[in-house]
């Protein structure tokens, strides 16, 4: 008999589990799909790095399971009890006819059971065949063969799915025990009678809370943008957080009261329409709800902010890579220096071998260790030289204190790298970039680091500009850094070239390291990545090293699978956990408004009575919906902006994203796909509930 009751409640109650059931599916279909990159990568045709990615990536998404798997729990209880909470007069009806606390704990069990089966069972498949999409983005990411693709599915993920789906409910069912045993009859029977109080606050005190709360959030803003310190350390970061956190409580907590008091100002506001019940309903609302409205509106902030910056992120190192890597291959080696740039360098010679080789380029080391250069083409080899006479500290003059104090951890004892312009020129046309002339007594500063470029640039335009370098005095031919580069990278970390003349006349002893440049002799992707095995981890170059030739260097491929790796990882769990607090922060504020909805039905009724027709309180309750909905998201988006800036500071140092429109209309569009359709499903959810019959 239970069992055909649980089922019939479970039909009759549908439409209350409408949010709950979106959730469910959501959450199954996503957990599945971020949980089943073991199976994408199976079918992908990869190189061996690039499977060492998507490993670790893996691995990491198995430990921000853990932490998602916990939201979700959470995010269910908090659901259920809804659910529980608006079929109070039911289960008062059952004790009268004399079922026990047990039998309905046993019906609620077999409803939970029920829908979490049928959720469990939907979000699958739904999880299974948008993974088959997810190929698409992973194919992408990591530029991989879909040549062979097939349909994929991953038992480890539904396994894993399974488990924390069961051991969540278990939670559920436990919970929904515990809570039934606590109630008592009359406060079943009479649950749809009980309404909130309606209390109002001190106007004069919502208006002082409120002014605080905004300053206090300002000057965490001030600090979190610029402040008077760089927040480089946990202890100087984490005051501005709590002070946005205790700042949002004080907004939301002043906020009912302030925004009533002014409107009662405008009476034609006020009393026009349905204005004035919907004003009280929201001032009743967030008074009670002020943690949890406060923990959306951070919860959006978070998914805002990740999603944005690491989109941004995301594409501006793709943007990159294609300007940063030109060739196919950079190798330098430290040259023989004197005993002062061997301490620092941290070179020490052991054998006489290495010694003679540190006199010679690159190419003497390849071919005396069996290389056979003709595998390379395109080939150029230059010194790099650096000299006691300048530093970054001693380039940057005046301006030392402030880089310190802007950038601690930077080395300002590092000597400036120094290459000839010829030298420079040769490898400049290789790369397709822009060449430079230099008179006798010029120098040009390369630099496309923008923050220390910033600091350049302030140096050379004070008209400080002349340098010391070999014995001779030189000036800089222009008052800002030139866009220039010679060692590949991710994205633009060159902090600084100094180009001199061919007629500087640098010692043989101030060499620091040889360079070589070089494209592969090869036609296909085969014949490259052939070659490409004497520079990865294994081949040539690493047993040179484990030699002591102090031999080092990066290739194209090299550059771009680790570039697309880090993107990936991030972008990837930045992605899972976006969705997973919008879902969480969505899911929260449509099961309060419908619990809100149904407290109030009597409300409604009485504004039917007073003579407003339904398409009056439809209106009232959209705007209350709508105005209950927008208040965490309007202030996490202006958190988030200031968030946003905080975070592309702390990532200066992995690449400085210059274009954040893309991200945000891609994160805006996310938003408005899952925030909206909560929104909706929240507005005929209640507007269905306002109208049931007593």
């Amino acid at each position: 008999m239970l069992f055909k009751l649980s089922f019939k409640n479970m039909k009759k109650s549908l439409k209350d589990y409408t949010i709950y059931f979106l959730t469910l599916v959501l959450g199954v279909a996503i957990f599945y799909l971020f949980n089943s990159l073991d199976s994408q990568q199976a079918m992908l045709e990869v190189s061996r790095s690039q499977k060492e990615i998507i490993h670790l990536l893996i691995d990491l998404l198995g430990y921000v399971s853990v932490f998602v798997a916990v939201v979700l729990g959470l995010l269910i209880v908090y659901a259920n009890n809804f659910l529980i909470n608006r079929r109070k007069k039911e289960f008062g009806i059952y004790m009268t006819l004399g079922m026990g606390r047990r039998q309905i704990s046993k019906i609620i069990l077999l409803e939970t059971i029920f829908v979490g089966i049928i959720s469990l069972v939907i979000g699958l498949v739904v999880g299974v065949f948008a993974s088959q999409f997810m190929s698409i983005l992973v194919a992408k990411l990591f530029q991989a063969d879909m040549s062979t693709y097939q349909f994929a599915f991953s038992q480890g993920a539904c396994i894993k799915t399974i488990i924390y789906f069961a051991v969540m409910y278990l939670a559920v069912m436990v919970f929904n025990t515990f809570t039934i045993s606590r109630y008592k009859l009359i406060n079943l029977l009479n649950a749809t009678k009980k309404n909130e109080k309606v209390k109002m606050k001190n106007p004069i005190l919502s208006v002082l809370v409120f002014l605080v709360g905004t300053g206090v959030l300002g000057y965490a803003y001030w600090q979190v943008t610029g402040g008077i310190q760089e927040l480089t350390t946990v202890d100087k970061i984490l005051p501005p957080i709590l002070m946005g956190i205790v700042s949002t409580v004080l907004i939301f907590w002043s906020l009912s009261g302030f925004v009533l008091q002014m409107v009662k100002t405008r009476k034609k506001i006020y009393l026009k329409d349905t204005n004035m019940f919907v004003l009280r309903q929201i001032n009743n609302k967030i008074n009670t709800t002020i943690i949890s409205i406060s923990v959306i509106c951070l919860m959006l902030f978070m998914a805002i902010s990740v999603l944005s910056t690491a989109l941004a992120l995301r594409n501006n190192m793709q943007a990159e890579l294609t300007e940063m890597t030109p060739v196919d291959l950079n190798l330098y080696k430290t040259a023989n220096l004197p005993e002062s740039y061997m301490q620092y360098k941290k070179v020490v010679y052991t054998t006489e071998e290495q010694r003679e080789d540190s006199k010679h380029p690159v190419s003497y080391t390849l071919i005396n260790n069996g290389l056979d250069m003709d595998v390379l083409k395109d080939v150029i080899e230059f010194p790099i030289y650096a000299t006691e006479e300048l530093n970054l500290g001693k380039f940057l003059g005046d301006q030392l204190e402030e880089a310190k104090a802007q950038f601690p951890f930077v080395a300002y004892d590092i000597l400036e790298d120094i290459i000839k312009v010829s030298d420079y020129n040769k490898v400049a046309k290789l790369y397709g970039i822009q060449q430079f002339d230099l008179s006798d007594n010029e120098y040009i500063v390369l630099c496309n680091y923008d923050n220390i470029k910033a600091i350049r640039d302030k140096t050379l335009s004070s008209g400080n500009t002349k340098r010391k370098i070999a014995g001779k005095e030189y000036v800089s031919k222009y008052t800002e850094c030139q866009d220039g580069f010679v060692e590949m990278a991710g994205s633009h970390v060159n902090t600084g070239i100094i180009l001199v003349p061919d007629s500087c006349l640098l010692p043989e002893e101030t060499k620091e390291k040889y360079f070589l440049v070089a494209n592969y002799n090869a036609k296909t992707a085969e014949e490259k990545e052939k070659i490409e095995e004497n520079f990865r981890t294994g081949g040539l170059v690493e047993s040179l090293e484990e030699a002591g030739l102090q031999i080092d260097g990066n290739t194209k491929i090299n550059v771009i699978e680790s570039s697309n790796g880090l993107a990936s990882i991030i972008t990837f769990i930045a992605i899972y956990l976006g969705i997973i607090f919008l879902i969480a922060s969505s899911a929260i504020l449509a099961l309060k408004q419908l619990t809100e909805s149904a407290d109030n039905k009597q409300r409604y009724t009485i504004l039917r009575k007073i003579g407003c027709d339904e398409k009056m309180i439809n209106r009232a309750l959209f705007r209350q919906i709508g105005i209950f909905f927008g208040l965490p998201l309007i202030l996490g988006i202006i958190h988030s902006i200031f968030g946003i800036q905080f975070a592309l500071n702390i990532m200066a140092a992995i690449t400085q994203p210059k274009e954040l429109l893309p991200s945000t209309i891609a994160t805006a569009a996310l938003i408005s796909v899952i925030y909206g359709a909560y929104f909706l499903a929240t507005y005929l959810g209640s507007k269905n509930i306002i109208k049931e019959e007593e």
